[in-house]
């Protein structure tokens, strides 16, 4: 696996930005933070579930680094709870490895949600791709590269006090 294929799809839609790559591994929000040099929780990361409207599909939720899945809140907006993908089907339903999922040209049946613990940064930091790579990308762009279904708040762990619902 390597980062072309996210290349080629993100230039299609007129992004101009680099692809970070490294070394070593970069498959944890804590290490992908290390490696660009950022806040843990501006490392976006791609939470890969069972579709639970066909679990033959995956469905992707971009969340950041600090944020957490509440059961309830999945629930609430995808009518079942979480079941994270396990194995062998995370590539095979994301088109992707371990640790290298992201929301950019997944698996054609995969479908994209952003969180909205995203929206308080201007930039982010998904994978690339690999478990060796990263992207900065801006948050208000992160929809249209993404090819995005659309914005949930399944997540908690990220609000301050006065901002928690």
């Amino acid at each position: 696996m390597n980062t072309q294929r996210v290349r080629d799809h993100l230039t299609t839609l007129g992004w101009t930005g680099d692809i970070l790559e490294f070394a070593e591994s970069s498959a944890t929000v804590e290490l992908a933070a290390a490696k660009v040099g950022t806040e843990p929780a501006r490392i976006a990361k791609t939470l890969g579930f069972y579709d639970p409207q066909d679990p033959s599909r995956a469905v992707l939720v971009v969340a950041a680094g600090d944020a957490r899945v509440n059961g309830g809140r999945y629930k609430r907006e995808f009518g079942a709870k979480p079941r994270m993908l396990q194995g062998d089907d995370v590539l095979a339903l994301t088109g992707y490895p371990i640790g290298g999922v992201c929301p950019f040209a997944p698996a054609e049946t995969a479908r994209v949600f952003l969180d909205a613990s995203l929206r308080r940064f201007a930039t982010v930091f998904p994978a690339a791709g690999t478990a060796t790579s990263a992207v900065e990308i801006p948050v208000g762009r992160l929809a249209e590269l993404s090819g995005a279904a659309g914005w949930v708040d399944v997540t908690l762990g990220w609000q301050d006090e006065t901002t928690a619902p």
